[in-house]
């Protein structure tokens, strides 16, 4: 399998991206080469794509096409062995070989993911290193961002067989864009707590620009939102335009926030049928309530429970329906499932 990542080629007219083969794009392109003996059928293919783009016109103005809910979500690390401990553990997961630059281990949640890296600077606050959606055309995905003033990064290729990009939102979270590859998929194992990440937050101080991101461009649309009190707003939930899956604002946090703070709000949630459930999935692997680690019922009507990694970032259990009526606004959105 070829490791790291593949070559980026530039057409001049066209966009050609595949892994096996070419597919056009809306003009002004980047050629993936995945494979070393595909150089030629490269450059062939880029000329006729070209062509075919010049007879469809200059003026064409870019769909939005599918974001589909979460391919995966990076943090850092100072301690592995306690982030194993927790993920492979007392939650389940398998692990898998890390794929992205500087990563040194991947935890899958069915055919999500959750990355890990070495924390270039210890000190820091912030462990989330960025957040990922997935598409189905990923070609088309950066096109769209690029006609809205996007700045986005040339798409690159991974082991997997899977293709991204990276942009920056209007608060700088790094956020990147993914269409899977065929590569195998690794195996879930079988006494994995969750199958599903359902939703992944950080920390956003200025709404209405992330609005006009995520809502206006990107179509993510509102699922639910609450406060610690009915008539305040402090969290908001955006799910994804083509799935379930959302993305959580947390407001309302001072400018300058400790690990511990900073890890509760840069967290990621996978979702369970039956709280008792996963419970005693993880207590079997060895785990017991206890401090914060414990069973609630949050503002969301939900049963949720929270785990924390060794530096601090939590894990949210949450069930994916409701058992209770929610405060402060009813859910506008689907549910999710297994």
């Amino acid at each position: 399998m070829i490791s790291g990542q593949w070559p980026v080629v530039s057409g001049q007219n066209g966009e050609c991206v595949s892994r096996f083969g070419w597919r056009a794009g809306d003009g002004g392109a980047t050629c993936v080469a995945v494979r070393s003996g595909a150089m030629k059928r490269l450059a062939a293919g880029c000329a006729f794509i070209a062509v075919a783009l010049f007879t469809h016109g200059q003026d064409h103005t870019s769909q939005r096409p599918r974001i589909l809910g979460i391919d995966h979500v990076s943090f850092y690390t100072t301690q592995p062995e306690g982030v194993n401990k927790l993920y492979g553990g007392l939650l389940g997961f398998a692990s898998a070989p890390a794929i992205e630059p500087g990563g040194t281990v991947r935890y899958m949640i069915g055919t999500q993911w959750v990355g890990y890296s070495a924390a270039p600077i210890p000190k820091a606050t912030d462990r989330m290193d960025h957040v990922a959606f997935t598409t189905d055309n990923i070609v088309a995905l950066r096109r769209y961002l690029s006609d809205k003033g996007i700045n986005a990064s040339q798409i690159q290729g991974r082991s997997n067989h899977s293709l991204s990009f990276m942009v920056k939102d209007p608060e700088g979270h790094p956020v990147e864009f993914v269409e899977r590859g065929k590569a195998d998929a690794v195996t879930p194992a079988a006494s994995a707590v969750s199958r599903h990440m359902i939703h992944t937050g950080f920390v956003v101080y200025h709404r209405d620009a992330e609005d006009h991101f995520y809502r206006d461009i990107l179509g993510f649309r509102p699922y639910w939102h609450g406060g610690m009190k009915p008539d305040e707003t402090d969290w908001v939930a955006l799910q994804v335009p083509d799935g379930t899956d959302w993305l959580e604002y947390m407001l309302n946090q001072p400018e300058h926030m400790d690990l511990q703070l900073t890890g509760v709000m840069n967290h990621i949630s996978v979702g369970v049928a039956e709280m008792k459930k996963a419970q005693s999935v993880m207590e079997s692997h060895g785990w017991k309530a206890h401090g914060d680690e414990a069973a609630e019922i949050g503002k969301d009507g939900k049963w949720q429970l929270d785990v924390f990694d060794p530096d601090l970032t939590r894990v949210e259990l949450m069930e994916f329906k409701p058992v209770e009526k929610p405060c402060c606004s009813d859910f506008t959105g689907p549910h999710p499932t297994e």
